[in-house]
């Protein structure tokens, strides 16, 4: 069920990677930049540290997701669109957007579902990106 890494189009896996690195730098540096902040209990004007794990980091899991994503959607056979829709709805809200709260209710998170919300929707709308672009390629 597994054996589909000859199966892969790796130009489409990394178009899906590209685009979701890119909304991340947008999502947190464009279009939510104070909410971020807030959430994390810093002030709303703070600017990131832009160590190379500042950049790195992010990167390289949205290529692991990516790369994830392009295996289980070639092992599941997902060959329409509302099937990628669905897969990426079900991978973004059911894995990363739940992981993401898990993650903010330990306490070093001041305001957990309000970070929860950021992160969770740029990592469910990345999904979907993802799923689109992997099935488009």
């Amino acid at each position: 069920m597994f054996d589909v890494l000859g199966d892969l189009n790796w130009f489409g896996i990394l178009i899906g990677f590209i685009a979701f690195t890119l909304l991340g730098g947008v999502w947190f540096a464009v279009l939510f930049p104070r909410a971020y902040n807030r959430s994390l209990g810093r002030d709303p004007q703070a600017k990131p540290e832009g160590s190379p794990l500042f950049f790195a980091g992010p990167a390289l899991t949205c290529l692991a997701i990516t790369l994830t994503s392009a295996i289980m959607m070639a092992a599941l056979e997902i060959d329409t669109l509302g099937n990628a829709m669905l897969f990426g709805f079900i991978v973004g809200v059911g894995y990363l957007a739940a992981n993401t709260v898990n993650i903010a209710i330990n306490p070093n998170f001041p305001r957990p579902l309000y970070y929860a919300a950021i992160s969770g929707g740029y990592n469910l709308i990345g999904s979907l990106i993802v799923s689109a672009i992997l099935l488009a390629f």
